[in-house]
């Protein structure tokens, strides 16, 4: 009897090919007799790495060798070989339907993700809003592979084992962490203005938290001009700040430091999520999206979540849409005190005195 293997493909951004991890490794675990095939783009082998004995990753450079209708009947060529007996499209777009489409011809058995788009244009919607809970990715992905034939109960902690990844596989700046030391992630950016606290408010919550834990270190994450000149700027002027992609070379690395966190403050970004994949309790500040979109990172409680209240709230489930109001109050009315006290409960739990 031919061996089950099974094709996973979600491409997309870094955040949402995070959210699968947690899913494949529950089907990897709870089915150890079938072969697992994630699709995905190059910087997700990280996600990947020794998830599973039987888990697998291949990459796909949809932009350059697979770009366009060419590019894809190549590549479904190349899956083909693969001898794949199912096909789970986790993406849902016009190039994973496309592979659908050749799979369907095939005679492949296939399924996709419902990303449920009428609830979502509902909660995002400028008049009669249904504020709710939607289902989250995590729960959309698991529907797919029940479809096809394998339920399963999401368990997942973390990529690594409890004390964390192996820093020696970071350069000597990271360092060992020591016993006095606290380590702080700050991830202030986003892909989206509205995903945005203001950064004169993210350097004040740092400039504080170093006031409250002298020995602390802030590891700064993100990568691109706006974080260049940013982090540079803060490193020179505060003390024990890292630049964190100046020193590590990979993804993966960056994934190995975020293990080793007491704690991470970031925006709804990949970051938030990456963090979750390591256990690390991660602190995030909502504005033009909200948990309620369905992406809150990976066992992160609620009480972590910093947003106020507003009519216009959610008005985006990704964040591209520009503010209405033209202020980004959802963002301007958090006080950096809220932040800066759901950070102190997580790293001093018995300290019951608010700041």
């Amino acid at each position: 009897m031919k061996k089950e293997h099974i094709l996973i493909i979600r491409f997309s951004a870094m955040g949402d090919v995070a959210m699968v991890v947690p899913v494949v490794y529950s089907l990897a675990k709870q089915y150890p007799n079938i072969r697992i095939t994630v699709l995905s783009r190059k910087f997700a082998r990280a996600f990947f790495y020794d998830l599973a004995p039987n888990v697998d990753f291949m990459e796909a450079d949809i932009k350059g060798e697979y770009r366009g209708v060419k590019g894809l009947n190549a590549l479904y060529r190349r899956l083909t070989a693969k001898q794949f007996t199912k096909i789970a499209d986790l993406h849902n777009v016009l190039r994973s339907e496309y592979l659908r489409l050749r799979f369907n011809m095939g005679r492949y058995r296939v399924e996709h993700i419902n990303k449920h788009r009428h609830d979502r244009r509902k909660l995002v919607s400028y008049k009669n809003k249904v504020r709710k809970q939607l289902r989250t990715p995590f729960e959309n992905y698991a529907d797919v592979l029940a479809r096809l034939g394998y339920p399963i109960k999401i368990e997942f902690t973390s990529l690594f084992p409890p004390e964390g990844g192996n820093l020696n596989l970071l350069p000597a700046i990271i360092g060992p962490k020591k016993n006095f030391e606290q380590w702080i992630g700050v991830a202030p950016t986003a892909a989206h203005p509205g995903k945005c606290y203001p950064t004169d408010r993210t350097r004040q919550i740092v400039e504080e938290l170093l006031q409250l834990h002298p020995k602390a270190r802030i590891f700064l994450f993100g990568k691109g001009r706006v974080e260049d000149k940013l982090f540079t700027a803060w490193c020179q002027e505060i003390p024990h700040c890292v630049y964190v992609s100046q020193h590590l070379e990979n993804m993966y690395q960056e994934l190995v430091l975020m293990s080793h966190l007491d704690v991470m403050l970031s925006m709804d970004s990949s970051n938030m999520h990456m963090a979750s994949l390591t256990a690390t309790p991660v602190v995030s500040v909502w504005g033009a999206t909200h948990p309620y979109g369905g992406f809150m990172g990976w066992h992160q409680p609620p009480e972590n979540a910093i947003q106020v209240d507003l009519d216009c709230r959610p008005c985006s489930i990704y964040g591209k849409r520009p503010c209405r109001r033209g202020d980004l109050a959802c963002m301007n009315m958090i006080k950096p005190e809220r932040i800066i006290e759901r950070i102190e409960q997580i790293i001093n739990p018995q300290t019951t005195t608010s700041l």
